[in-house]
């Protein structure tokens, strides 16, 4: 019984000691992003917030993986934030599973999500699209299976009574089909999004949605786990002036884009807007 006794006490101090270590790291200086790796404007914007973070003594890890992975993953209090939460259409359904994470700041303001063709092609409307079934093939263009945008586009399909079928893969998948058809002057349509670097580098238009089946102009959020505001106050309070413009949103994706060193990019970016940095970092 005694031999007992001296065993339970060790593996007691050190249970105690583990759960004390993890509370420190949840109040130190780590910080943990989750990032969708294949998202442009969160690639981007992640980078820029952990150059900034980097900066401030911070050492901020990038947790890559899917919008689901990622918010059950702060539901339990492991992950700290993610950036890339689109409302009020896109991310509403997998986001009201988890009704505890707290909602930081705005990043950008005029996200938009739909049907995309290359401008060369004569059609401005998802309703066209059943009469030019041949010219796409039947086939519209998209991305990961489980996305936002996916599901948005299952719904048209049904919705607007389309003789189409989804072709779901990836988005660099994607990417790589459409500048492939746009070389060949080819007729495409695959589901796309804004802000993205791909309307920078290619002519690009949205098909008119009149029934509003992907919503209007969607907001890009930041929301963390639930004790992240308590744990890191000052933090929180960067994350809520963290924003974009247009103008500022479109420079940077086209540098990350550019860019084989997305940290270097970042880094720099961050040294050529300063004031604008600044700004988000101020305390008062």
């Amino acid at each position: 019984m005694k031999q007992l006794k001296y065993l339970f006490f060790p593996v007691l101090m050190f249970i105690f000691t583990a759960l004390n270590s993890c509370e420190n790291i949840k109040n130190s200086k780590y910080i943990t992003i989750g990032m969708v790796d294949g998202w442009a404007e969160d690639v981007a914007m992640t980078h820029i917030a952990k150059a900034i973070l980097d900066r401030q003594g911070y050492h901020v890890i990038i947790q890559k993986a899917s919008t689901d992975m990622i918010l059950a993953s702060m539901n339990n209090e492991d992950t700290d934030l993610f950036m890339g939460v689109w409302l009020p259409y896109t991310h509403a359904k997998k986001l009201a599973k988890f009704p505890g994470l707290t909602h930081l700041g705005t990043n950008y303001d005029n996200g938009r999500i739909g049907l995309v063709v290359p401008e060369y092609v004569p059609v401005n409307s998802i309703e066209e699209l059943n009469q030019h079934q041949k010219q796409f093939n039947h086939r519209i263009i998209g991305i990961e299976k489980g996305a936002g945008l996916t599901t948005g586009t299952d719904k048209a399909i049904i919705d607007y009574k389309l003789d189409y079928r989804q072709i779901n893969s990836s988005t660099i998948a994607m990417i790589t089909e459409l500048q492939n058809a746009i070389q060949r002057k080819q007729w495409i349509v695959v589901t796309g999004w804004q802000p993205h670097w791909m309307f920078g580098k290619m002519k690009l238009k949205f098909l008119d949605d009149p029934q509003k089946i992907y919503g209007e102009a969607e907001q890009i959020k930041t929301y963390s786990r639930k004790s992240f505001g308590k744990d890191h106050p000052d933090l929180a309070k960067f994350f809520s002036r963290l924003h974009f413009d247009d103008e500022t949103m479109t420079d940077l994706l086209t540098k990350m884009e550019d860019s084989k060193n997305k940290e270097a990019t970042a880094k720099k970016w961050v040294e050529d807007h300063s004031e604008l940095v600044q700004s988000w970092l101020d305390k008062n």
